[in-house]
């Protein structure tokens, strides 16, 4: 009778050890969303009784040196969060799965997501992600002294945006300017560049096309800003307290992302919390429609190409994209949900300062999608600044733009001409539109992961 009682005892331990062990899905997530994903496993787990989640949390700071040494060592993840930047260096690399099999069968549809956070995933012709959480920019700006000038407001165009700015400069001179931007950031230039339809790289992304005109057309905008002292000339460095300078009215408006709905909602003293709004951003001009396109941010789910248990981490990402599970991490996390169905089930409705960022994700463009991206884009805000400090002239500073990216796009073109390249990832800018409307971190600045968004 004991030795019965013995073996029946090892028996559930071990049938309790190939439960507890079953299929394991190992998933990295990156910064406070690594955390936070966590509290939606249990769920995940019920549904499913054979898989098991093995969740790591990655600072975001050694997220991308840490994917390439694990590509490298065949030790990937079966699925990850990547910032969608990223996406293409890692098809480059032959990293990542591609989708569109699975999705084929899935409940998993582009329809149901923002038309260009979903395009940030495309490739070539293939889906390499699927939208986990989305990012853009908007118009950040005092309410009250906006209401000053006179000037109708949201601004639709780029000329009707100046007249503003103008005005707010004027009513304090020498003590106030219109607009804050960094100019250190890559994300402003680039925004106006795909605002004015510029493709920024030509010949499938094999040399730059910066000195065209439409690049320079906003590139002049831009740095015509600093000129006329509307914006002044400092980069995040040189920003004090950007709150309390807002505050202050030493600038009156900025360009910026969802994490600074919670910051401004903490930051700002009390008497502030009124006086301040945002807008999507106004277009070129009166021939385009409003509004202007801001760039799709956000990371992406993405199952890797080695995977272990490709069938459950699909599950996984599956289930992640289900709406009601966006809109529970935005609950968690603050980070905007990519289906704009989950909008519905939570606060994002009723909050009208998150208003501008749902029609904003409606036109949102991706950056050029080559491996380089990144040294490009840092390469392209050392253009703009140089123009705007005088180092430079504008011609003379996008040709030399030019020079460098085509050094740095160098063995993109011997692999494009051997065969060796995901072709298409080169394309000129894309700009997703819906073709109907869905009703309804550190200070001073721009993080990569967007959250902490007003609740």
């Amino acid at each position: 009778m004991r030795r019965a009682s013995i073996l029946a005892a090892a028996c559930l331990v071990l049938a309790c050890g190939a439960r507890r062990d079953g299929t394991v899905v190992r998933f990295w997530a990156f910064g406070r969303e690594g955390e936070e994903v966590k509290k939606l496993a249990p769920e995940f787990e019920r549904r499913h009784p054979g898989i098991r989640l093995d969740v790591q949390q990655v600072p975001w700071t050694a997220a991308h040196e840490k994917l390439l040494t694990a590509h490298v060592g065949r030790a990937t993840p079966d699925v990850a969060q990547l910032g969608n930047t990223w996406i293409p260096e890692f098809v480059a690399l032959r990293a990542l799965a591609p989708l569109d099999p699975r999705l084929a069968s899935s409940s998993v549809k582009r329809a149901d997501f923002f038309p260009g956070s979903w395009d940030s995933n495309v490739v070539g012709d293939a889906t390499w992600g699927v939208p986990w959480y989305v990012d853009t920019r908007v118009l950040f700006y005092r309410a009250d002294l906006v209401a000053q000038t006179g000037v109708p407001w949201p601004p639709r165009t780029w000329s009707a945006w100046r007249e503003a700015m103008v005005k707010l400069r004027d009513a304090v001179p020498g003590k106030r300017y219109a607009i804050l931007l960094p100019v250190d950031e890559w994300e402003k230039p680039f925004i106006f560049g795909l605002q004015a339809g510029a493709t920024l790289l030509a010949d499938d992304g094999r040399r730059g096309a910066f000195s065209e005109p439409r690049f320079r057309h906003a590139m002049d905008f831009y740095t015509g800003l600093f000129a006329d002292r509307l914006a002044p000339p400092l980069d995040n460095t040189g920003v004090a307290n950007l709150y309390q300078q807002f505050a202050e009215g030493y600038f009156a408006m900025l360009i910026t992302g969802p994490w600074n709905l919670g910051e401004f909602r903490s930051r700002l003293p009390a008497e502030m919390q009124d006086r301040w709004a945002t807008a999507p951003l106004p277009a070129p001009d009166e021939n385009a429609s409003y509004p202007g396109a801001s760039m799709a941010g956000g990371s992406s789910l993405v199952l890797f190409r080695h995977a272990r248990q490709p069938e459950a981490a699909w599950q996984w990402l599956e289930y992640l994209a289900e709406p009601a599970q966006q809109a529970r991490f935005y609950e968690l996390s603050g980070d905007l949900p990519a289906a704009p169905a989950a909008w519905g089930l939570t606060d994002l409705g009723r909050n009208p300062r998150a208003a501008a960022f749902r029609d904003q994700l409606e036109v949102v463009g991706s950056p050029p999608k080559v491996a380089e991206w990144e040294q490009i884009a840092t390469r392209m805000a050392l253009a703009a600044e140089q123009v705007v400090r005088g180092a430079k002239g504008l011609d003379e500073a996008l040709s030399a733009l030019d020079h460098d990216v085509d050094r740095m796009l160098e063995k993109r073109r011997w692999m494009l001409d051997h065969g060796r390249l995901v072709t298409g990832t080169g394309q000129p800018l894309r700009l997703a539109q819906a073709s109907n409307r869905h009703p309804e971190r550190s200070e001073g600045s721009e993080p990569r992961t967007f959250g902490a968004t007003e609740r």
